[in-house]
């Protein structure tokens, strides 16, 4: 049976080729909007009317702002929805490499202090910060 900790560090190894094969991406959610115009002769101002929309936006989060971005084509919107996937993905991934990087840490044995290094058996006193008066 193959040592525990190799595996692991397969794993990591492996997840971490995948967060290098990830293409373009980017945080943030599409949502759906509706409202009205300024004209107050438009259908969206009658009673009971649904107003314009859906207009689907780009949301995400800049230095702890909400930002909001329009499309401008259809195209747009189905590129940015490739990217807000891969971006997913690479949460995911992001995820597993913490968690196989945490039970790698509980896994790998402690030195003994016989493998200390001379240098750290050296390590020097802290001095009391006081000088003798002579």
């Amino acid at each position: 049976m193959p040592d525990p900790l190799s595996v692991l560090e397969a794993q990591r190894r492996s997840l971490l080729q995948q967060l290098s094969q990830l293409g373009d991406f980017r945080p943030g959610s599409i949502t759906a909007t509706r409202g009205r115009c300024g004209n107050p002769g438009c259908h969206c101002h009658q009673p009971g009317d649904r107003g314009h929309g859906p207009t689907l936006r780009l949301t995400s989060k800049v230095r702890g702002k909400t930002v909001t971005e329009s499309f401008p084509t259809p195209t747009a919107q189905r590129k940015a929805e490739k990217e807000i996937a891969v971006f997913r993905k690479y949460q995911q991934l992001s995820r597993a490499f913490v968690e196989v990087n945490e039970m790698i840490c509980r896994q790998r044995p402690l030195r003994e202090e016989a493998e200390a290094t001379e240098q750290e058996k050296k390590r020097p006193q802290p001095s009391s910060g006081k000088s003798r008066r002579k």
